[in-house]
C-alpha cells in the first residue's frame, strides 16, 4: 500500500534566483563554464568581453557541440544524478554549474551549439521567469541566434558552443566606471585560469594541449610546482582507495635566492610563497584547492617551499566532499593517514632549502666570519669569528688599536638588526647584500696577506688556510690558476 504523496515542485522564480547567491566569484563561474569545454574535448577556447552598452561575457569553444535536445537538457537544473558513474574525462559533478555559476554573475544565460550541421540556442532570462512564474526555458529560432554578440565566431565552426551572459547585474553591483571594473575583474580571471587550468595548458602527457584566450591574448599556464627547477624529494605516493588511485607527489621549490622576480610572483603572487604552501589536489588534472595542508601540520615560514601535488578520479567525489563551486574538497580518514606519513619527509626538505646558506655557514670544514654560538643562558647568538685569517691580520698589524677593534667588533655584533632581518628574510623578497668580489680585489686582498711572509713553505701554509676560509673559498679556481702562474708564491 502506498502512502499519499503530493508533487511540490519547486517555484521557478524563487529557486532560481535563490541559487545566485551560492557564492561564485566571477573567475571560479567562468572555470566552471571552461570544464564543460573541456569534457566536450575542445581545444581552443576564447572567453570574450565588452563593457559598454549591451555588456557580455561570451565563452566559445570548438568542442564536439550539442544538438538541440542536448542543450534543453544540459539547460535543466540537475540535468544529471551525482552519484552517477561518469567518463573518466568528465570534469562535471551535479549538473547545476552551467546554470548556477552563469547565473550567479548574469540574469540573462544563452547557450547555442552547432552540431551535425545544425544551429540550436536556449536562453534563461530571469526576468522573463519573474513574469510568467513557471520553468520556461526559451527556444531561440535563427534569427534570434544571428543577433547574439560573438554568434559570427561559432558560424564558422562545424561544431562547438557558444555560452553569453548578459545583463551582467551582479558584477556592475556598486560599480562607478563598469568598464574599469570589469577590465580588473578579467585580469584576475586570467590568473586564475592560468593556474586551474595549467596542466592543459601545457598539454602535459595523457592532454590533450588546450588554446585559451581572453578578448584574443593568450592565457599563459602558471605552474605552481616551477617543475623545471624543482626538486622531487621522494618517488610517487599512489593511495589505493576503493579501487581507484589517489597519486601523491611532493616538490620543493628552489631557495628563494635561485628563483627570478616574475617567478617569485607567479608562485605566491600578492600573499607570497607563504600562504601558497601545501597541497594542490587536481580532479583528472583540474586544479580544485591549493595552498592548504587540511589541518594535518601549519603554515609556517620553514614550509614555504613545500607543494604537493595530488591528483584524484572523478569516481571517488564522494569520499572528497565536493561542492557545487568545485572550490573544497576535504580528503577521507585513509588518504588522509597517508598523507600524515609524507608530511614531515617534505617538511624538513623544504626546511632544508630554505636554511641551506646558515648550514654552509657554519659547517665546521670551513672557517668562517661568523661563529653561531648556542649558550643555556641566552639562547643563540652570533659573533664575528676573532680567529679569522683577516681579523687576526689586522690584530697583528695594528697592535695598537687592538682594544679599539675589539670594542668595534662587539658593537656590531650587539646592534645586529635580527628583528627586521627575520622580517626581511620571510616577505619573500630577495636580500642583494652578497657583495660580488671580483678577480683583481680577491687577488689584491690574498696578496696583502702574503706579504708579510718570506718563506714559501708560510706562503703555501697560509695559502691552504685562505682556502677553507670565508670568503676565499668560494673563489678556488682562481688561487688556483694564480698559483700555478706562480703569482702568489
Amino acid at each position: 500500500m502506498f502512502m499519499k504523496t503530493i508533487n511540490l515542485p519547486p517555484y521557478a522564480p524563487t529557486l532560481m534566483e535563490s541559487t545566485r547567491a551560492i557564492g561564485y566569484s566571477v573567475e571560479a563561474a567562468i572555470a566552471d563554464i571552461i570544464d564543460n569545454s573541456l569534457t566536450a574535448q575542445a581545444t581552443k577556447i576564447d572567453i570574450d568581453f565588452f563593457p559598454i552598452g549591451d555588456e557580455y561575457i561570451a565563452i566559445i569553444d570548438n568542442g564536439y557541440g550539442m544538438t538541440s535536445d542536448q542543450i534543453t537538457t544540459a539547460m535543466q537544473y540537475g540535468s544529471k544524478n551525482p552519484n552517477e558513474v561518469r567518463d573518466l574525462n568528465d570534469l562535471g559533478r551535479y549538473g547545476l554549474g552551467l546554470k548556477t555559476a552563469s547565473l550567479s554573475q548574469c540574469r540573462k544565460l544563452s547557450v547555442i551549439s552547432v552540431c551535425q550541421g545544425q544551429i540550436s540556442g536556449r536562453q534563461w532570462d530571469l526576468d522573463f521567469i519573474q513574469e510568467v512564474g513557471e520553468w520556461s526555458l526559451l527556444v531561440l529560432d535563427y534569427e534570434d541566434i544571428v543577433k547574439l554578440p560573438c554568434i559570427e565566431k561559432l558560424k564558422p565552426l562545424e561544431k562547438g558552443t557558444l555560452v553569453i551572459w548578459q545583463n551582467l547585474d551582479k558584477l556592475s553591483i556598486g560599480e562607478i566606471d563598469f568598464a574599469a571594473s570589469l577590465g580588473k575583474k578579467m585580469d584576475i580571471v586570467r590568473d586564475h585560469l592560468s593556474l586551474v587550468f595549467h596542466r592543459y595548458l601545457t598539454g602535459e602527457p595523457g592532454l590533450k594541449k588546450v588554446e585559451l584566450r581572453i578578448n584574443e591574448r593568450p592565457v599563459i599556464a602558471a605552474d605552481p610546482f616551477l617543475t623545471n627547477k624543482s626538486t622531487q624529494i621522494m618517488d610517487a605516493e599512489i593511495i589505493n582507495l576503493r579501487g581507484d588511485q589517489v597519486i601523491v607527489k611532493p616538490y620543493i621549490l628552489p631557495h628563494i635566492s635561485k628563483i627570478s622576480e616574475a617567478e617569485i610572483k607567479a608562485l605566491g603572487g600578492k600573499e607570497g610563497l607563504r600562504r601558497q604552501q601545501g597541497f594542490y589536489v587536481y580532479r583528472n588534472k583540474r586544479l580544485l584547492v591549493w595552498g592548504t595542508w587540511f589541518r594535518l601540520m601549519r603554515q609556517g615560514d620553514l614550509s614555504k617551499l613545500a607543494r604537493v601535488q595530488v591528483d584524484i578520479p572523478n569516481s571517488l567525489d564522494d569520499l572528497w566532499t565536493l561542492d557545487i563551486k568545485k572550490s573544497t574538497a576535504i580528503p577521507p580518514e585513509e588518504v588522509r593517514r597517508n598523507l600524515s606519513n609524507i608530511i614531515k619527509k617534505i617538511t624538513d626538505g623544504s626546511k632544508r632549502t630554505w636554511t641551506f646558506r646558515g648550514k654552509k655557514e657554519m659547517d665546521d670544514s670551513r672557517t668562517h666570519l661568523w661563529n653561531r654560538i648556542k649558550a643555556r643562558d641566552c639562547g643563540i647568538f652570533y659573533e664575528i669569528n676573532r680567529d679569522h685569517l683577516m681579523v687576526d691580520e689586522i690584530f697583528r698589524k695594528y697592535p695598537e688599536i687592538k682594544s679599539q677593534l675589539k670594542n668595534l667588533l662587539c658593537q656590531i655584533e650587539g646592534t645586529i638588526p635580527l628583528n627586521q632581518l627575520y622580517i626581511d628574510l620571510t616577505n619573500d623578497e630577495k636580500i642583494n647584500n652578497d657583495i660580488h668580489i671580483d678577480e683583481t680585489m680577491i687577488m689584491e686582498t690574498i696578496k696583502s696577506i702574503l706579504d708579510d711572509f718570506e718563506s714559501t713553505d708560510t706562503k703555501t701554509a697560509m695559502l691552504d688556510n685562505l682556502k677553507i676560509t670565508d670568503p676565499f673559498c668560494e673563489y678556488l679556481d682562481i688561487i688556483d690558476q694564480a698559483i700555478e702562474n706562480g703569482e702568489l708564491i
